[in-house]
């Protein structure tokens, strides 16, 4: 792409798109060129009413002299200063959105979950493959620096094999959102909206898995809101995540792992602000692993940017976002019946 910067236009204005307008603003190359909601709520570009589960800092104000508003999506998809469609909208609106924006031309990056059903993750990979646009699915935590750490960990065996994992990701319900979170047929409730981010970063490192097991209840969505799920995987690691939005309102968020390998052990906690990830090798004392101080989200945008820039795919695929619908969906199915499932 020969245009210094990328031009990005927004559909959805809660709380993630805070979270990327956050990123983009420190993002070298991208431009927020315009925003969109039907509802009409925020084209002021006044997001001061908007809050969600991780400190986003001070209120966000765009200065709209330089931004478009659009109520009609089709309008957005009509002007052609617009590189990358953004879907933050509520996620049964994913396919129709995505699909368009695709059709369009537009470069798309669309918010987890790709879709609540498979039908429609499906129909947004198919759209994906023929169109002239790049996609990418917004998985933030990829490029969370101990994350990424830690995939690298794995990958280089330096600690030896994995032995167990487990992820975890607890928080109140999303007062803060769109009605539709609480609408479990639509959302998936906690299970998709929340979880889904260990669900993705299981995949990422340890591959699909080959079933599933699950527990959980609902609590304010109707779907499973809070899930416990153990992982088989072809590595024979034992490897579970928990992910919820069941707490009671004040309880705020937290977000965790702990990986025993062969030769230490790998603690991640983001309540400890001084040493949030720490490592105990066998043998040695205890050692607090110093990571970039960027969040996923920045990271995330940086590398959707260089890609349009330098004509490279994504790494975070359609058919990743379609795994992610997949493993959830099973998942599920397992707390919902009480049984082992097979990952599709």
């Amino acid at each position: 792409m020969d245009k210094e910067n990328v031009n990005i236009g927004i559909i959805g204005l809660g709380f993630m798109a805070v979270m990327h307008i956050r990123a983009y603003r420190q993002v070298k190359g991208a431009n927020i060129a315009a925003i969109c909601n039907p509802s009409g709520n925020r084209l002021n570009g006044d997001f001061s009413d908007v809050f969600g589960n991780l400190d986003s800092g001070d209120p966000v104000k765009l200065d709209m002299s330089q931004v478009k508003a659009f109520q009609s999506f089709q309008e957005l998809l009509n002007d052609k200063s617009i590189d990358v469609i953004d879907i933050c909208s509520p996620t049964h609106t994913h396919v129709q959105l995505a699909k368009a924006a695709l059709a369009s031309g537009k470069h798309v990056i669309c918010e987890k979950p790709l879709a609540r059903t498979l039908q429609d993750a499906i129909e947004i990979v198919s759209a994906s493959k023929n169109a002239k646009g790049k996609f990418m699915t917004a998985m933030c935590l990829r490029f969370w620096p101990q994350w990424s750490w830690l995939k690298k960990a794995v990958e280089s065996n330096k600690y030896g094999k994995v032995l167990g994992a487990h992820f975890q990701r607890i928080a109140e319900p999303p007062a803060w959102g769109q009605g539709s979170y609480f609408d479990g047929e639509i959302s998936g409730g906690g299970l998709f909206d929340l979880h889904i981010h260990d669900t993705d970063f299981v995949q990422h490192v340890f591959g699909k898995p080959k079933s599933v097991f699950s527990s959980g209840f609902s609590k304010v969505s109707g779907a499973i809101d809070h899930v416990l799920t153990q992982y088989e995987v072809e590595c024979g690691a034992k490897v579970s995540a928990e992910g919820s939005w069941a707490m009671s309102p004040g309880w705020g968020f937290n977000m965790s792992f702990r990986v025993i390998f062969e030769k230490a052990t790998a603690d991640y906690d983001i309540a400890r602000e001084d040493e949030p990830l720490r490592l105990f090798e066998e043998g040695q004392e205890k050692k607090v692993v110093e990571c970039e101080n960027i969040d996923g989200y920045v990271g995330e945008m940086n590398h959707l940017i260089e890609c349009i820039k330098l004509n490279q795919q994504p790494s975070v695929t359609a058919e990743d976002g379609l795994m992610a619908v997949e493993i959830c969906t099973a998942e599920e199915e397992s707390a919902k019946t009480g049984r082992i499932v097979t990952v599709r």
